[in-house]
């Protein structure tokens, strides 16, 4: 189970060319784009069956396996969102994180950062309004820096004032799925669907 995506986790951030263009090295990117698309298509069959389990919830495009720089991206995404959303709303989404040895996919409320508008971080910062426990996480960028926080109360007021003192950007809340091979395709959705209802009301609250 889960082999595609685990043999394209170890590419993570790799430089990528055009097989044609690549010279001795055309093999070898010839290889690099099947384990990609073998994998993006695994990723692809598993938030097509989550889908339905999420309804209303629409999903939008998944991500590729390269990046526009040509930079290999094995953590997968896909943004989810209610059909009366705008584009540059708050969503949900799911996202493959870790290595090959041991990964997992979360469920964050965040939003697609080439589609924010003013009023986007406004937005986000309510997940802050709600209170919070153990297994969600915060994910915080404070000045180029991401890291991750525990969903306590004290975090939440800390972030709180971090947030009124414009020390941090945005604040995600997410909450991990590990993947593991006795781990069915079914019984996979079936907890990132429940994954989705724990992180619902932050969504709902973002969107105000």
């Amino acid at each position: 189970m889960y082999q595609s995506l685990r043999s394209y986790l170890p590419q993570e951030g790799r430089s990528y060319l055009k097989p044609e263009k690549a010279g001795p090295l055309e093999e070898e990117m010839r290889h690099l784009k099947k384990l990609g698309q073998a994998a993006r298509i695994e990723f692809t069959a598993i938030v097509e069956m989550l889908a339905p389990k999420i309804a209303p919830l629409e999903k939008t495009r998944i991500s590729h396996w390269a990046s526009q720089a040509q930079v290999l991206r094995p953590h997968f995404w896909c943004y989810f969102k209610s059909p009366e959303d705008a584009a540059d709303d708050v969503a949900m989404a799911v996202r493959m994180y870790g290595t090959a040895e041991q990964f997992g996919i979360s469920v964050e409320v965040s939003f697609i950062e080439r589609k924010k508008s003013d009023q986007t971080l406004r937005k986000q910062a309510r997940v802050l309004d709600l209170p919070i426990a153990n297994p969600l996480y915060y994910r915080v960028q404070e000045k180029d820096e991401m890291y991750c926080l525990e969903g306590t109360e004290a975090n939440r007021q800390l972030l709180r004032q971090k947030l009124a003192a414009q020390e941090i950007r945005k604040v995600l809340v997410k909450w991990d799925l590990p993947v593991t091979d006795n781990l069915s395709w079914e019984e996979l959705t079936d907890q990132l669907a429940t994954g989705f209802e724990r992180l619902k009301p932050y969504y709902v609250q973002a969107k105000g």
